[in-house]
């Protein structure tokens, strides 16, 4: 019996024996009238599988007539669906009675108050961008994931199945992977010129998380933090959701504005977000004097600075520049990296380095809140490296978003009236259609509605901005597709942004 059965079987038993003693008589409707009951109110899931006849009339004591009658009725109503070969399903996805309650003035029931920091999340969360569809189609922040080496990475996987043992299957802490971090600490000094001692980093899921556990650690209700304008809606929400005061600055052609900031009422700074490689999403790369500015003012300050080199590979190619971590006398830079935007997305594995002083204290958050990244996923990560996979990818990487940009530009070039790509080279793997002229947030968001109804992902460029004004434009991601595919689907964007350009 498949062991799905037992729980279906538990379900109608239990409320067939009710009504079987209550002496209704007549038993298949009965036992449809059970059934059917057990389903709206959704104590059998949605495409549960149902016991065939032959299980339940045993289980119930029951002919099998009077088990195919009840299936009958409710396959009549459409409350089961049935598949020659599949068995009975049911077929029932009504979500109403799992809809969240909300907590009204005029309820009779009392509940605690939500805290201001929950409220503050629930608020900001619009803020988030987040994109519910799967379509790869120009999606931002992608990699070319159809050249990444699955063969090699399965069999790595394999490996490590074919000799793990009973006792790799305990719990561990994320951090726990030595073998990893020294992987990724040989990794960041070889191409990155980063050096860093193993017990100053910790494995995280994502920059995302690094971010949370960053404020947790550090931020009091009403504590400054800077953030480059504009940046990354993630990064903004979580900080606005933690209760921070945000304070904008923008950027100049060096990045962001140590003048601009100066100038500000900034109080007492706990935190400066930058993104120096790759400003997100403008591009700009931090010049090394305003890295070396930037590090000055956190030391006059006393602030630490959060350094977010998010697609160091692709932005640090040309003329390298040293990353705010090596400049850095004081032990004041956290730095983020991640392989979700090098690798695959769902990969969920990254990093950060932290002053030492810190790691004890974002530790204990970490293991209060995601304590675990998965120990196969880590050991496999490391032997990724070690073998030189990861540097060989790397490269693959960098010539398919050459190709696929350049096919990209040359599709986009000459078809638009109101919209362009400045040309430029390949420092990231998105890049930003910006309209001629400034058109309202409403159309803009209009333009990613239209692309989304057709199968095409873009994120709005307004979204980034935290003050006024707010510029408008697209990001697009080049390198998420093949150049076939490019081509395929220029065609589309294009019909859609011409429909709905102003003239």
């Amino acid at each position: 019996m498949p062991p799905n059965y037992s729980f279906a079987i538990q379900k109608i038993q239990t409320s067939f024996e009710k009504m079987r003693n209550s002496g209704n008589p007549s038993k298949y409707k009965g036992l449809y009238a059970v059934i059917k009951s057990c389903i709206i109110n959704q104590e059998i899931p949605h495409n549960w599988l149902l016991p065939s006849t032959r299980d339940l009339s045993r289980e119930l004591e029951l002919s099998r007539t009077t088990i195919i009658k009840a299936y009958e009725l409710l396959l009549l109503e459409k409350l089961i669906s049935s598949k020659i070969g599949s068995g009975y399903r049911v077929n029932y996805a009504s979500t109403q009675s799992l809809a969240p309650m909300r907590v009204t003035a005029d309820m009779p029931y009392q509940y605690p108050s939500l805290s201001e920091k929950g409220l503050s999340f629930l608020e900001h969360i619009t803020l988030l961008n987040r994109k519910e569809n799967s379509y790869i189609a120009f999606k931002p922040g992608v990699p070319p994931i159809d050249i990444f080496p699955i063969k090699q990475w399965k069999g790595l996987l394999n490996n490590y199945w074919k000799y793990a043992q009973s006792t790799d299957l305990s719990f561990t802490q994320s951090t726990d992977s030595h073998l990893l971090k020294r992987q990724i600490c040989n990794f960041l000094y070889v191409s990155r010129d980063i050096k860093c001692d193993p017990d100053q980093l910790l494995i995280v899921s994502g920059s995302l998380q690094s971010v949370y556990l960053i404020a947790n650690a550090i931020l009091n209700k009403g504590d400054s933090v800077v953030l480059e304008d504009p940046t990354f809606p993630n990064v903004h929400s979580l900080f606005k959701s933690s209760l921070a005061r945000v304070i904008a600055v923008p950027l100049n052609e060096e990045g962001i504005d140590i003048d601009a900031l100066s100038q500000k009422n900034t109080g007492n700074v706990k935190l400066i977000h930058v993104t120096p490689t790759n400003q997100y999403p403008l591009g700009i790369k931090m010049s090394l004097t305003r890295r070396h500015e930037l590090v000055q003012w956190a030391a006059e300050n006393g602030s630490y600075i959060i350094e977010n080199d998010y697609e160091h590979e692709m932005g640090n190619r040309v003329n390298p520049l040293p990353p705010i971590f090596n400049l850095d006398t004081e032990d004041r830079t956290l730095y983020l990296g991640t392989f979700n935007r090098l690798l695959y997305p769902s990969i969920r594995l990254g990093f950060m380095i932290l002053p030492k002083h810190l790691v004890g204290v974002v530790e204990a958050i970490q293991a209060h809140s995601h304590r675990i990244v998965s120990h196969s996923m880590q050991a496999v990560m490391a032997q990724f490296i070690e073998k030189n996979w990861l540097f060989k990818h790397l490269k693959n990487l960098e010539q398919a978003a050459n190709e696929r940009y350049e096919t990209f530009i040359r599709e986009f070039a000459g078809h638009y009236t109101q919209i362009s790509i400045p040309q430029s080279r390949v420092s990231s793997l998105h890049l930003i259609a910006y309209f001629k002229q400034e058109v309202p947030i409403s159309l803009e968001q209009a333009i990613v509605r239209e692309l989304e109804e057709n199968g095409i992902s873009a994120y709005p460029l307004s979204q980034c901005y935290i003050e006024q004004p707010k510029k408008t434009g697209l990001i697009l991601g080049y390198a998420t597709i093949t150049p076939v595919a490019i081509k395929q689907k220029m065609p589309l964007f294009r019909k859609v942004i011409q429909r709905l350009e102003i003239a």
